[in-house]
């Protein structure tokens, strides 16, 4: 049998994601029910999301809005018309028997999204394709008792809650080769809707979703091996691991001549054991049966709303990413400050305020990411604010103050706060300033010797160390 480094040359992976985005509208896609995770079950529903007869669906305006705005941050073709469509299939969670979602028409096409990698893997830029974006409802929850599998001898129960919520779907084109690239995709495709705020993107919350396609063909072949699809990814790093083992998987079978064994079928990553195991057989677009929505009109855009929507769209995380580098930042620098929406527009705005570009970076990623990490909260969440950063690290740049003193003053405004000239600021500020003039600090020193004539005859005789007790005292 080859070298397992042999066989990872001889082949290579063929990668793609369907990524589900949970959206964060205020009512749910086709029904007026609010939806808020965590809620009580079943307390969130209607006749519509209920799938009751003669209950009929009204498209909530928001999901189309939401659209609009992914499909133009992901450089997307938006169809002026598009539609809705059953998809026909049976599960306890899916009340209606279908699911309304979009088939052949989809509210956008094409597309592209930009990434830095991180150094630690290598770095560099990758672009990697938009297939389509779609619009769809989501299913409900089943909760399962006993060990939490679906069991003979335990009752499962069913959440409709999640039913009709809207998702936007995202299928990108085959273009990764490694789980490191579809885990930074995944990734930067959760910053883009985080700064779209179009959803929180939280994956523990199944606000962002990945279902990762896998296959693996020699080097050289045109044709794409077959495809199986991984469920059950609840991190970025459950999704690069899964993506090593299928690959490894795959090549093994290859290199055993059982690749006719690798068959079009979903399965699922166990994290505990850390493999993939088959979950079912992959349905075909067949098997869906899809058909028009009888019950929801076209969706049609004109040209003046996808411009009003774009006219509101912020600046993006690759376009960020670049003009901190104009900067003069490092890339470990970019990654990191451009990494969260907040971060970056708390940067921003000390900058704006005139801080040093570099010393905002260090302290923002320094002493701050530290306090935010070990008291568990967002940047937003503590009561020091720019332009209060600002003013410290001007006063420290200018000599005004220490930077150990610096530090302290940092603290205290993260705990209290306190608005330039203020008086909790002022007196901290006050009581911490260096002096600076010659004159005054020549004044405090013959004080201090003038106090200490013992210790200034024992220096004069060739106790040198005392220096530092008479620094001591100037400074004290």
């Amino acid at each position: 049998m080859k070298e397992v480094s042999k066989i990872g040359a001889d082949y290579e992976a063929v990668i793609g994601i369907e990524t589900h985005v949970q959206l964060s509208t205020l009512t749910k896609a086709f029904c007026s029910c609010p939806y808020s995770y965590g809620a009580q079950p079943n307390t969130c529903i209607c006749p519509v999301c209920m799938g009751l007869p003669g209950a009929l669906p009204v498209l909530n305006s928001k999901v189309i809005e939401c659209a609009v705005k992914l499909a133009l941050a992901l450089n997307c073709r938006l169809s002026f018309s598009s539609k809705f469509d059953r998809k026909q299939y049976f599960y306890p969670d899916l009340p209606k028997g279908y699911q309304i979602s979009q088939f052949d028409i989809p509210i956008a096409t094409g597309g592209s999204i930009d990434l830095d990698l991180p150094l630690e893997f290598g770095g560099g830029h990758r672009r990697f394709g938009i297939t389509r974006i779609h619009m769809e409802e989501d299913a409900g929850k089943l909760m399962h008792s006993g060990n939490g599998k679906q069991m003979s001898n335990h009752p499962s129960q069913v959440d409709l809650n999640r039913a009709g919520v809207p998702l936007l779907e995202i299928v990108s084109e085959p273009d990764m080769r490694t789980g490191i690239e579809a885990s930074e995709y995944a990734a930067e495709l959760q910053r883009v809707v985080r700064y779209l705020g179009v959803s929180n993107g939280n994956m523990q919350e199944g606000s962002l979703r990945c279902d990762v396609n896998v296959s693996v063909r020699p080097i050289g072949q045109a044709e794409f091996g077959t495809k199986v699809e991984i469920k059950n990814l609840n991190s970025f790093s459950a999704i690069n691991r899964a993506i090593d083992f299928e690959i490894s998987r795959q090549v093994n079978l290859h290199s055993q001549g059982q690749q006719d064994s690798i068959v079009q079928e979903t399965r699922l990553w166990e994290e505990g054991a850390q493999k993939t195991v088959t979950m079912r057989k992959k349905e075909g677009l067949a098997d869906y049966r899809y058909f028009p929505e009888p019950d929801l009109p076209e969706v049609v855009l004109t040209k003046a709303y996808m411009d009003s929507v774009g006219k509101s769209l912020p600046e993006l995380p690759e376009a960020k990413r670049r003009r901190y580098e104009e900067m003069g930042l490092s890339m470990q620098d970019v990654l990191f400050l451009a990494n969260d929406i907040a971060v970056a527009d708390f940067f921003d705005a000390t900058i704006q305020k005139g801080a040093d570009v570099k010393l905002a970076a260090n302290w923002i990623m320094g002493d701050i990411a530290a306090y935010l990490k070990n008291e568990k909260l967002s940047i937003n969440d503590i009561k020091l604010v720019p332009h209060e950063l600002a003013e410290l690290i001007a006063s420290i740049k200018s000599g005004t103050i220490s930077g150990k003193i610096g530090k302290e003053v940092k603290t205290s405004l993260e705990w209290v706060g306190g608005a330039l000239g203020s008086v909790s600021y002022s007196r901290l500020l006050g009581k911490t300033m260096q002096i600076t003039d010659l004159v005054d600090i020549e004044k405090m020193v013959d004080k201090v010797i003038a106090e200490n004539p013992k210790q200034l005859e024992q220096y004069r005789s060739g106790k040198t160390k005392l220096q530092g007790y008479f620094a001591g005292q100037v400074t004290n």
